[in-house]
């Protein structure tokens, strides 16, 4: 436990506050685990009175679900940046299939890791915290369209060949959780045989070259 002197109490605007909450929530989620996201420990963490959290978060469980969405807001938009997809009028300079073979290799390093045990950790969880489990949902859509929009562009652009771009982003995000299901216990036995699973998937649910997705 953090112990916490007679030093004098610094006063922050009620927005910064919160956000440094959720932020301190979401470091704790992605590290420790949700269950461990509670008032008293993220006022351990930021050296407060876990009253004053408790004024921003009556609720524990609405902190719970803020957290995971600010931890995997931050994770979709180191991915896939909200306007990099290759459109028209888009302020990156990389390609849809540039951006999307930047995004598998993200997504296989072992900097992925803590959020795929945070998706892991939030669907069981959101079983029980409805709260968590719109958030969870809000997600999964959001990360669904990014990926939809991308290929869209893609199919626009000549790059991908895709009849349903929606029903691609779902089928391929269902193979990264699928792959990522074992993240906590046998990963290491598994991590060989499927290394390329997710990439090669989606090589061909869009009519691209083998290896193609592939970074040089």
């Amino acid at each position: 436990m953090t112990s916490r002197g007679p030093g004098k109490r610094v006063r922050k605007a009620p927005a910064e506050r919160r956000s440094e909450i959720v932020t301190s929530a979401a470091r704790i989620g992605l590290t420790e685990g949700l269950e461990c996201v509670t008032l008293r420990r993220v006022a351990d963490e930021l050296g407060v009175q876990s009253g004053l959290v408790g004024h921003y978060f009556p609720a524990a469980d609405k902190l719970v679900a803020e957290a995971f969405t600010s931890a995997t807001m931050a994770e979709l938009d180191s991915l896939l940046p909200e306007g990099r997809t290759g459109e028209p009028g888009d302020s990156g300079d990389d390609s849809p299939l540039r951006t999307l073979r930047r995004f598998f290799t993200l997504i296989s390093s072992a900097d992925f890791d803590n959020v795929s045990r945070l998706w892991l950790n939030a669907r069981h969880l959101s079983r029980y915290r409805p709260a968590l489990h719109e958030h969870v949902v809000d997600q999964e859509l959001l990360w669904c369209r990014r990926i939809e929009r991308l290929i869209t562009a893609g199919v626009a652009a000549g790059e991908f060949r895709c009849d349903d771009p929606w029903a691609s982003a779902v089928r391929v995000l269902v193979v990264i959780d699928g792959t990522s299901a074992y993240i906590n216990t046998s990963a290491d036995r598994r991590a060989e045989p499927i290394a390329d699973m997710v990439r090669t998937f989606a090589e061909a649910e869009l009519g691209l070259a083998p290896g193609a997705l592939k970074t040089p």
